[in-house]
């Protein structure tokens, strides 16, 4: 073996395409600690030891595998984003277990640039909440098992920061992929609409979900980007000054924001003003209503979900809340309260051009049956934790959660940079600055036998 896993998807592929390494060695050895660590993890739902070993085969026989992105490098599979001959089961007993026909563009995309799908990770139930658990077992963060890795894309961000993979594949529809790469100390970027291919196979919460990856560098996250989005991001380059607000208080009352947070959101604002952004505190004007807002389009998105399913199989959060946005789906189609909170925040973005935030308010809840437990006491509990993700899905604009810091447990602290439409280049080169400036420990120490 060649002590690939822990390595980024940037140094993989290029070992691959010069045959440094064939991808097959690669694989292995990733299936190889999935089997040593996932266990105590929870990360996967289902692992596709052989079939990857197979593709990775098939990689090392592509004519054009000099010229391929991704070559050889494995990744992970959200499971709500369909893989070609699995079941998509997005964390609930009441999917059915066909295999798909076909991959998710997304998927394919991944695959035709080289990589090779490893598994498909852990989601909580038809990816609602921001703990990963259910019937399929418990993602745990891998710098503090006995909280929950966060969700939706809480398997996918597990996967990664314990070594598993060096990518993985998410979705973000209220913070799905930016809570759990803040809890498991990765970069994730939530585009805006258009840049990837949208859609999941139960519906994209009337436009608010967005797809993207999960990784341990700014290099890995523009190299995967691109591929998913067909396009570049340009080359990394020290970003020309921008006009960056800071903002500590929560967008939605009455939740506080702890110490840890607001220190690194400080710190980091620092950094960035020694580098010669201009930088200033700068509250939003969040509407009191924001709340409302949120809830309304989250409940509303599962409604639609989980028409057509059993609702005798799914757990009861799942149906409560499901049942609650049943009376809001057609006013939410409308796109009206979005479109208010757009108009009421835009001109805040015409003055800044980044909003500097804390990713969440406090770490995330303690890992364990949070399916089994009532809906208000998972409202509140994920409310608690991540108040700064969810406007940026309802005004679409792109959101990135970047590793800053230190919790006192040990566990990865973080920052989130919001820009305006179409600047995902612009906050790409912000983080790779931060990254520069204050570089973190890109996977957690391997846990104890």
């Amino acid at each position: 073996m060649g002590n690939w896993a822990g390595r980024s998807a940037a140094e993989i592929a290029d070992a691959v395409r010069a045959k440094r390494v064939a991808p097959r060695e690669v694989v292995a050895e990733h299936l190889a600690r999935i089997e040593r660590y996932d266990g105590r993890i929870g990360a996967f739902r289902k692992v596709r030891g052989q079939a990857a070993l197979a593709e990775a085969d098939e990689v090392a026989t592509r004519a054009d595998l000099a010229e391929l992105p991704l070559a050889g490098v494995p990744v992970a599979v959200k499971d709500n984003l369909a893989v070609r001959g699995e079941s998509t089961r997005n964390g609930s007993a009441a999917t059915t277990d066909a295999p798909a026909a076909e991959d998710h563009v997304t998927v394919a995309r991944l695959r035709a640039a080289g990589a090779v799908v490893v598994g498909l990770t852990n989601v909580p139930e038809l990816c609602v909440f921001g703990t990963t658990d259910g019937v399929y077992g418990t993602a745990r963060n891998p710098w503090d098992p006995s909280r929950t890795a966060g969700g939706s894309s809480g398997g996918s961000a597990a996967a990664v920061a314990a070594g598993l993979v060096p990518m993985a594949l998410g979705n973000d529809g209220m913070g799905s992929l930016r809570i759990p790469a803040a809890n498991c100390g990765l970069v994730t970027l939530k585009p805006g609409p258009g840049v990837v291919p949208a859609g999941v196979d139960g519906g994209y919460w009337f436009g608010m979900a967005e797809h993207g990856p999960l990784v341990t560098t700014v290099e890995d996250l523009r190299l995967t980007l691109a591929v998913l989005a067909g396009t570049g991001f340009g080359p990394a380059a020290r970003p020309s000054p921008r006009r960056i607000a800071v903002a500590l208080r929560s967008p939605l009352t009455g939740v506080s924001v702890s110490r840890p947070y607001t220190t690194a959101v400080r710190q980091a604002a620092g950094l960035l003003a020694g580098a010669g952004h201009r930088v200033r505190r700068a509250e939003p004007p969040y509407p009191l209503s924001l709340g409302v807002t949120a809830l309304r389009h989250w409940t509303a998105g599962t409604s639609v979900d989980t028409e057509g399913l059993d609702r005798a199989l799914l757990t009861r959060r799942t149906r409560v809340h499901a049942a609650l946005g049943r009376r809001f789906v057609r006013s939410v189609r409308t796109g009206d309260g979005r479109e208010r909170l757009r108009a009421r925040l835009t001109p805040f973005f015409t003055e800044h051009e980044v909003l500097l935030t804390p990713a969440l308010a406090r770490r995330s809840p303690q890992a364990g049956p949070w399916h089994e437990r009532g809906w208000l006491r998972n409202i509140l509990a994920n409310t608690a934790c991540s108040p700064f993700t969810p406007p940026w899905n309802l005004t679409g604009w792109p959101a990135m959660s970047v590793p800053f810091g230190t919790l006192p447990s040990g566990a990865p602290c973080a920052v989130q940079l919001v820009g305006r439409p179409g600047t995902e280049a612009v906050l790409l080169d912000l983080a790779a600055e931060l990254e520069r400036l204050h570089p973190w420990q890109r996977t957690a120490p391997d846990p104890a036998s």
